[in-house]
């Protein structure tokens, strides 16, 4: 499953994804891991929610992006949801159409590994494709 949380830049899109991640800690069987494009948010997460800063890397299209989620994937079979806090400061060119490309693509990455993806971006619902507002929470 791949969900999408849109809004406009400081609409609480950030706490709404800290508030999931820390929530599902919770009641999961197995772990977490929380992208973001810096460190500031990492002292609000629980300790046991892996964290990684993308925000290092040099992730220019939804291309480099899913290859590096199928790395984390890849070292550890366990992992459960993703989150993913600023998809359009993480990847330089990120456009419409490459946003429905990669909702495609971590939709396939879903069903294959068993994974939930939750990822923040700065649109505008009604600014959004119709194939990513379908998948706005």
């Amino acid at each position: 499953m791949v969900q999408f949380i849109a809004g406009g830049k400081g609409e609480g899109k950030t706490k709404q994804l800290i508030d999931k991640a820390n929530q599902q800690l919770k009641v999961t069987d197995g772990n977490l891991v929380f992208i973001d494009d810096d460190r500031r948010t990492s002292s609000d997460l629980h300790y046991n929610i892996r964290f990684v800063e993308a925000g290092k890397r040099v992730l220019s299209n939804y291309r480099e992006f899913s290859g590096f989620v199928l790395g984390i994937l890849a070292m550890d079979n366990d992992i459960k949801t993703v989150y993913i806090d600023g998809v359009t400061n993480i990847i330089e060119n990120l456009e419409a159409d490459d946003l429905v490309k990669l909702a495609k693509r971590l939709t396939d990455l879903s069903e294959r590994n068993e994974v939930e993806f939750v990822a923040c971006i700065n649109w505008k619902k009604e600014d959004l494709p119709s194939e990513i507002q379908d998948l706005c929470v």
